[in-house]
């Protein structure tokens, strides 16, 4: 409570007990009647039980059940299907949080609350949404800061495809997109501000979720982790020399894929010739080892660099960079219903 009150309405702080056991009452007579004594004990004992509870309360303390409510931040993945519901907004042409150059050319694109969208690590992905009216599959670019987990919002051309605008919002089911087609080979884009000191880069075309990126100097010596960062992009705070590097990239499903020839070349797409698996490439039945996993947390003094867009997804094989994306990230959320 905040306002300092008991439970019982009385406020602890008018609450003042005074017990001399040195001064001895005129009128009190040598003994005590019988149950008297154990009386006083019983009050006194629960006075204290309720301004302990008082204390309690005021200090903050969260009650035991309220424990362990919260789920863990994690993607959709598998097959699985999940119920919630879809609301719809326009990202205005901008690619979101997993800092695409801009919205798919088809328009079909979601936003994910952040227990889903888990710190970028939904990023790429593909989701199938079923609605009132239909289905759609949606590439996963957005982050919906607002919504709780099993909230989509759509686009709203996405939205169309399942339901009448008119509406707002709708029931949906949805199941992640396990080895969807992928647009063509792997592409790279180290971020502006990289140098032998400082590496970050981004890798567009993946179809799953990531799970690691590794990186190395040239084709020989140890792999180093990256750490996934929420606007995804794969960082090394410690940098990890001039270039070129080989990358090696890995899915959430086990693919694992290495490109080598990556240039140190800042703000530029490079797009490999290969890719992160095969069209009708089953599931694989493996995981890489454990050593690959990403540091679970921001390298310690790793700086800051402003949010930038990165690559369109390139069909080709062409290792020429296309034209410089704007450098600022649109305002979104323009025609986004609430529920």
């Amino acid at each position: 409570m905040t306002d300092g009150s008991t439970p019982g309405g009385v406020d602890s702080t008018d609450v003042d007990i005074e017990l001399d056991l040195d001064a001895a009452s005129d009128n009190r007579p040598a003994s005590a009647p019988g149950p008297l004594p154990w009386l006083v004990a019983t009050g006194v004992t629960v006075l204290a039980a309720a301004l302990g509870l008082t204390l309690a309360l005021r200090s903050g303390s969260t009650p035991a059940c309220a424990a362990g409510r919260t789920l863990a931040a994690a993607p959709p993945t598998g097959t699985a299907t999940h119920s919630g519901k879809a609301t719809f907004y326009d990202s205005n042409g901008g690619g979101g949080n997993c800092s695409n150059p801009a919205a798919p050319a088809n328009r079909l694109y979601v936003a994910l609350g952040p227990t889903e969208y888990a710190a970028g690590a939904a990023c790429g992905g593909f989701l199938d949404v079923t609605g009132p009216k239909g289905a759609v599959r949606v590439l996963i670019m957005d982050q919906c800061p607002e919504c709780e987990p099993g909230h989509l919002d759509l686009s709203r051309e996405a939205f169309t495809r399942i339901a009448d605008p008119v509406q707002g919002i709708v029931p949906v089911t949805y199941r992640a997109v396990v080895n969807p087609p992928l647009p063509g080979p792997l592409t790279f884009r180290i971020k502006e501000g990289a140098s032998r000191f400082w590496f970050a880069v981004r890798v567009g075309n993946h179809g799953n979720p990531l799970r690691a990126v590794e990186v190395r100097q040239g084709t020989t010596g140890p792999w180093r982790a990256t750490a996934r960062q929420d606007y995804n992009y794969w960082l090394l705070a410690s940098g990890a020399g001039p270039g070129p590097f080989s990358v090696r990239v890995s899915d959430v499903y086990g693919h694992q894929v290495t490109v080598s020839g990556i240039r140190m070349t800042p703000g530029q797409v490079q797009t490999s010739v290969v890719r992160m698996y095969e069209p009708g490439t089953a599931r694989a039945s493996t995981r890489p080892p454990t050593s690959a996993r990403p540091a679970p947390t921001r390298p310690a003094g790793t700086p800051t660099p402003a949010r930038r867009p990165a690559e369109v997804a390139q069909a080709d094989a062409s290792v020429t960079p296309p034209a410089e994306t704007p450098s600022t990230r649109p305002t979104r959320a323009t025609a986004r219903w609430c529920g």
